[in-house]
């Protein structure tokens, strides 16, 4: 097996509304083909991966540095025991002469090269990821199915509450049984106003998740953590910023609020330091590691190893993402459930369209591959690769 080229693009992902720090308008991300010299049915076999959702497209350090580094290395070295290509040592390549730290757009870039060559060795070995994971690292084990959520809940220009009613009903109908919805885009008591109004329609508070996406300095963090308390809510995600572990671990010390963090945690140093200091409690709080964001899933397993180490289960981690890479992860290696996308982040948010949400969880897709092919819209905007 042999790569004979590989492709990178923006993608336009931008998406209605705003969190309680950006607005997503124009937002794009990074879109990386990998071409080999496999032919299925007349055509090349081809892989394909992104730099997750929420980060800004990478391609100078895709063309730059880590797509020539694969290009220039010798065929052999590329590929596993079996002569099929090997994401571990395709990681390796990429990764030469790169320093220690500065764990930020660089991760995003590894994370899309990554995923397409998963996807890539998915379908040279004809089954879905998430059963190449389930074999190579679960024993063959494999969840039948994976517990989803709809994140969504975004201001919007008029913060009508009868909007946001709306869209969690949308998520109601689709199948969902839990949602989440933004805070700290707003004064507390608009926020409560919210939160309420959203409970009002999921039927109950322990179904209803909020994320200030690291708006908070630890005063505001605590005003809204007291005020929440009570609702005994699902989780409280990202108070404040995501390296500031010390405001982690003073407001886990007092809520007793399920915490939610990890999905701007890029390297599996900065998760060690996580676990190690943001005062995170294995027995009730969630990790939310993205994959696609944190340079792939060589570095990810690591990430995994330590939450072992840490007194972590797999099942605490839910990852960011609200996409199919972040699924197939799930149901193969046995996390605890995926984020999903359903209204906004097109054409990557959600999953296959023909899968269907019942009672809250999805069934995997059995097509070759991460199944980017399952979703039209977005399968259109690749071929045009």
């Amino acid at each position: 097996m042999k790569i004979n080229r590989i492709t990178e693009k923006d993608l336009p992902i931008s998406s209605p509304g705003s969190n309680a720090v950006v607005n997503f308008k124009g937002l794009t991300t990074s879109v990386v083909m990998i071409e080999s010299d496999i032919v299925r049915n007349g055509k090349a076999l081809v892989g394909y991966g992104f730099g997750s959702i929420g980060r800004w497209g990478v391609g100078g350090l895709l063309r730059e540095r880590f797509i020539p580094r694969l290009m220039a290395a010798p065929a052999d070295t590329l590929l596993d025991d079996a002569g099929l290509i090997d994401p571990f040592r395709c990681w390796e390549v990429a990764m030469a002469n790169e320093k220690p730290g500065g764990h930020g757009e660089r991760a995003v870039a590894l994370g899309a090269l990554d995923m397409a060559l998963w996807d890539l060795l998915a379908k040279a070995e004809d089954v879905p990821l998430w059963r190449l994971l389930a074999n190579r690292f679960r024993n063959g084990v494999a969840d039948e199915r994976v517990e989803v959520y709809a994140a969504g809940g975004y201001y919007e220009e008029s913060h009508s509450l009868q909007v946001l009613k709306d869209e969690m009903q949308r998520y109601c109908d689709l199948g969902y049984t839990s949602a989440k919805i933004k805070i700290g885009g707003a004064v507390l008591s608009e926020d409560m106003k919210r939160i309420e109004a959203a409970i009002s329609v999921l039927g109950s508070p322990s179904a209803l998740a909020v994320d200030a996406n690291g708006r908070f300095d630890l005063k505001t963090a605590l005003s809204y953590a007291e005020a929440i308390e009570p609702l005994k809510l699902r989780w409280y995600e990202e108070a404040g910023d995501p390296l500031d572990y010390r405001l982690q671990a003073t407001l886990a010390e007092h809520t007793s609020t399920p915490l939610a963090g990890g999905e701007n945690i890029f390297s599996s140093q900065d998760a060690k330091n996580l676990l190690r200091y943001a005062g995170m409690r294995p027995d009730r709080d969630i990790l939310q590691f993205d994959c696609g964001l944190s340079y792939g899933l060589p570095d990810y397993l690591k990430t995994l190893s330590l939450m072992a180490e840490h007194g972590w289960s797999w099942r605490s981690v839910h990852p960011h993402g609200g996409h199919q890479m972040s699924l197939n992860l799930a149901a193969g290696l046995g996390l605890g459930g995926n984020e999903s996308y359903p209204g906004v982040f097109q054409p990557l948010g959600g999953f296959a369209d023909h899968i269907v949400i019942e009672n809250g969880s999805v069934r995997l897709h059995d097509t070759p591959g991460i199944g980017f092919e399952l979703k039209p819209k977005l399968w259109d905007w690749l071929r045009s690769l």
